[in-house]
């Protein structure tokens, strides 16, 4: 096999991981049989698509081939006959009653039950990303910042509460939608993230998980209503758009990270910026302010600047203000200190960083934004080493090349 075929056989895999398994779930309602029967599917594809080619339609392939793989496990297993007819019936009924149900995506509608109120938020949360998703395990435990062993045993749990506690398969009603839908935007939001800056590999950008969060996250909008329940979903949207819009000039044509201060911005995407600011008055409209409407308020103010110098610094201050006090984080916080640091100058970041080590010494982020702040403060031997401390813990190649030659340039 090419590597150029062995490439677009492994994209295609990811583009079409979550749409099969959520019809497979969708239609078996079991969780390990869906994804051994998908896994067994995968490896066929692997046997074959090298010697013929893709199929016109790899999602479909796949989706059959799972199926019956699905099936012949539980003929296979002759204690299970009886659960074999009900889950086909199961199956069938699912099928016929696709064509009438008001939820237009099978892992939409799968987000929704794995984003069960029985399930605490994490659990929801990674469950859903590993599912619907298609991001690793280790890929998950990165973006909750726990280790992999820990994420694992996470997963595990999730699915045997499912199980175990015997939650349906099934569509929640509109007076239930509100109580999932937290876990359900993080989720999309979380999907989002690792796209917009891989947590592995030697891509900066994954942009099929960008392109899908983007898409999930319109299918949400168009499903909720035009009341205050819909506001935060739109201000997600929102926000995913006004960053995927800089996605053409986060890289340069030799390959290196470019930061947002120095982008070239005739490169960005001006027709998704102002879809992206629609969909933002669109939620402010609503009269519910939440986190993901306040994150959007702080891209507009990035989208809305000429250049880096005329940036709405004090009103972006402001804004993660008000966003510390609707969600308190430690990330926020480092995003806090860096717009403090443009207003007040680099020292009075470093003391809000200063506050944040214990809690964020394992985030490269912290590391990288105080290095920054050192270099702008001229202490550039301090500086050089918050660069190796971030070099250290970053996991995105693109990213660790950017710190590392930033650290020469202090050492020079």
């Amino acid at each position: 096999m090419t590597g150029t075929a062995a490439a677009l056989i492994e994209h295609t895999f990811r583009q079409e991981y979550g749409r099969v398994l959520a019809a497979l779930i969708s239609r078996l309602h079991d969780f390990d049989l869906a994804e051994d029967a998908l896994q067994d599917a995968l490896l066929i594809a692997l046997e074959q698509w090298p010697n013929s080619g893709l199929p016109d339609n790899p999602g479909a392939w796949l989706t059959t081939i799972a199926r019956r793989r699905a099936i012949d496990r539980l003929r296979r297993d002759q204690t299970a006959a009886r659960r074999q007819a009900d889950l086909l019936a199961a199956a069938d009924r699912s099928d016929d009653a696709d064509e009438m149900n008001p939820l237009p995506d099978d892992r939409l509608k799968l987000m929704f039950t794995c984003c069960h109120p029985a399930l605490s938020l994490d659990a929801q949360v990674a469950l859903t990303l590993r599912t619907l998703g298609g991001l690793s395990t280790a890929e998950i435990a990165r973006a909750f910042i726990v280790p992999e062993t820990t994420m694992a045993q996470r997963l595990t749990r999730a699915k045997g509460k499912i199980r175990d506690a015997g939650i349906p398969y099934a569509v929640p009603s509109a007076e239930q939608l509100p109580q999932r839908l937290d876990a359900l935007l993080a989720v999309i939001y979380l999907i989002f993230n690792e796209g917009y800056v891989a947590t592995s590999g030697e891509s900066l950008i994954r942009q099929e998980l960008c392109i899908e969060a983007i898409r999930l996250g319109q299918v949400l909008v168009e499903l909720l209503p035009d009341d205050a329940t819909g506001a935060e979903a739109r201000g997600l949207l929102a926000l995913m758009l006004l960053h995927d819009s800089r996605r053409n000039a986060r890289v340069s044509d030799g390959g290196e990270l470019v930061l947002l201060e120095d982008q070239d911005r005739s490169k960005w995407d001006h027709r998704e910026i102002r879809a992206g600011r629609a969909m933002l008055h669109s939620a402010l409209n609503l009269r519910r302010p939440g986190p993901y409407q306040v994150q959007a308020a702080i891209s507009a103010l990035h989208a809305e600047a000429a250049d880096a110098a005329h940036t709405d610094w004090p009103q972006i201050v402001a804004l993660y203000d008000a966003l510390r006090a609707m969600s308190p984080s430690p990330v926020v916080d480092v995003n806090h200190a860096v717009a403090v640091a443009m207003v007040n100058g680099p020292l009075a970041g470093l003391r809000l960083l200063d506050r944040l080590w214990d809690s964020m010494n394992n985030y490269y982020p912290f590391h990288a934004a105080r290095a920054d702040l050192l270099r702008r403060n001229g202490e550039r031997e301090a500086a050089a080493e918050a660069y190796q401390q971030a070099i250290d813990l970053c996991p995105n190649a693109l990213e660790r090349a950017y710190l590392q030659a930033r650290l020469i340039d202090q050492a020079s």
